[in-house]
């Protein structure tokens, strides 16, 4: 009867329990692992057999089939070695353990037997508590992670012999000493928005756009402070959820990018990928399926500067994420769904030469509009705030006169916020006005009738899509929460359709 042992893998950002099945067979001496395991898995059997073949074990002489069940499922990581050691000890009954069937394994194993921390295990762990494994074995250098998840025993080891004698009763388990990582996170006060100077205007709408959730493109001529002002928006959005800390820190664990394993990620990520940046860097994909940048900002900010110098066909593959809040990635091996409710901010040039509105421009509407139509309709469509950004008088630079400072502004945010939660408190997935269902939006966007007029005379004006209609509501209706408005007002509504600058000056423009 073949020896099982419990283990897990990942499948996109959640994790499975995988049954690691040995049996020896007498014959030929040969290794074989099954189940649709990738190359770091079939390698297995080089590190088991000069692990085995230490003092403290013997290797089999025998045939040796290994297989990883659910078999119909790919399988990838270095992390299945320590329950195949387990295992293969089992099965040649050179250990005996107790109550294996208790407990998980996860751990890479060194040549010398040592145990190397892998990725990926605070989601092998939350799947080990939805299974109802009580008692997980990682490498001491995975235990503060795997701690994250409450309500289950984590037994950090460094070699395999003491797994062993563990596991037989020989030695009583003994809490290993962590020394902390000492890693220097970034202050998310280290940058300010009392840096901001000139742009009181544009920083109301900011604040809008963070109190709902709203995505937001900045246009204007170059070093008039957009990218200053994007690096600026995570200052003053609300602390993350425990809840929404576990899923960044799930998605930076499957990707290999947790660099401090002994703690939450805190802060909202703020990614902002190079224009150059492939369709897999930015959606995701690969041989094995990752996550792409946009699921890496999720719970955060996606800042795209140059937007317009961006590969158009990889900005398209941003619509369907935007809308859905997660990405489904599709490819001949792996299909993987991510989450990506993140909110985009973008910057560009008003025009190729950049100074379109001045007197250095020498563009003609045509090449204005030309160059604005690297951005596709649909993209500029999913924009709720589309805004200048005017340059900065020099004496107001030489004032030396502070801005508003990032921690007032937060105050502002979060109070909006407060309001929305409770508005949305039953309703699952929903915590910001900008991810409102066309139900909800009918439920909470009732208009007044001057309110409602001057939008219908927008609409006439400038033929909006539905979902331009819909993105106007919900702006609106985070202006009124800013006033801790129970109503949508009709300067709420006037307010809404000032946001869209880019519409309104290309209605204007004629090419012949």
């Amino acid at each position: 009867m073949a020896s099982v042992v419990q283990s897990f893998s990942i499948k996109g950002v959640d994790g499975y329990v995988v049954e690691v099945e040995i049996k020896t067979i007498s014959g030929q001496p040969m290794f074989s692992i099954v189940g649709l395991g990738d190359t770091a898995v079939k390698e297995s059997k080089e590190r088991l057999e000069a692990v085995l073949s230490h003092k403290d074990f013997d290797f089999p002489q025998q045939k040796i089939v290994i297989n990883l069940a659910p078999s119909n499922l790919k399988k990838r990581g270095s992390h299945f070695d320590l329950a195949m050691a387990i295992g293969l000890l089992m099965e040649t009954n050179q250990i005996r353990p107790k109550e294996i069937k208790k407990y998980g394994f996860i751990g890479e194993l060194s040549l010398n037997g040592w145990l190397r921390p892998c990725i990926g295990v605070l989601p092998m762990v939350m799947a080990a508590k939805e299974a109802n494994v009580k008692d997980i074995i990682v490498p001491v250098g995975n235990m503060k992670e795997a701690g994250f998840v409450k309500g289950i025993n984590i037994y950090g080891f460094s070699k395999l012999k003491e797994v062993t004698n563990f596991l037989e009763g020989k030695e009583p388990y003994r809490v290993p000493v962590i020394e902390d990582e000492k890693i220097k996170e970034s202050d998310p006060y280290s940058i300010d928005f009392r840096d901001v100077q000139g742009q009181d205007a544009l920083i109301e709408y900011i604040v809008v756009a963070a109190s709902g959730g709203h995505n937001m493109l900045m246009i204007g001529v170059p070093g008039c402070g957009k990218s200053m002002i994007a690096k600026r928006v995570p200052t003053i959005l609300p602390n993350m959820t425990e809840e929404e800390a576990l899923e960044v820190t799930k998605i930076y664990s499957v990707a290999g990018l947790l660099k401090n394993r002994g703690s939450l990620i805190e802060h909202r990520p703020f990614r902002s990928p190079h224009h150059n940046a492939s369709t897999n860097a930015l959606i995701g994909g690969g041989n094995n399926a990752m996550p792409g940048e946009i699921s890496l900002a999720h719970n955060g900010v996606l800042f795209l500067d140059e937007i317009a110098e961006f590969n158009r066909k990889t900005l398209d593959g941003l619509r369907q994420p935007m809308e859905d809040k997660k990405v489904t990635i599709s490819r001949v091996n792996y299909t993987n769904t991510y989450p990506s409710n993140f909110m985009l901010v973008a910057a560009m040039n008003p025009c190729s030469c950049g100074y379109h509105g001045t007197d250095r421009c020498r563009c003609n509407d045509y090449e204005v509009l030309k160059y604005r139509q690297k951005v596709s309709g649909p993209i500029l469509d999913r924009m709720d705030i589309q805004k200048h950004v005017q340059p900065v008088d020099f004496m107001e630079l030489s004032g030396y006169k502070m801005g508003k400072t990032s921690k007032g502004l937060r105050e502002r945010v979060e109070s909006a916020r407060k309001i929305q939660q409770k508005r949305y408190e039953k309703i699952e997935y929903i915590n910001c006005n900008a991810q409102m269902t066309p139900a909800l939006i009918k439920e909470y966007c009732g208009l007044e009738v001057e309110g409602e007029r001057l939008l219908r005379l927008a609409y006439d004006r400038f033929q909006y899509s539905a979902r331009t209609f819909h993105k106007f509501l919900k702006v609106a209706r985070t202006f009124a929460d800013m006033e801790v408005s129970e109503n949508i007002r009709k300067k709420d509504i006037a307010a809404a359709l000032l946001a869209r600058d880019l519409d309104k000056e290309q209605a204007n423009m004629l090419v012949i």
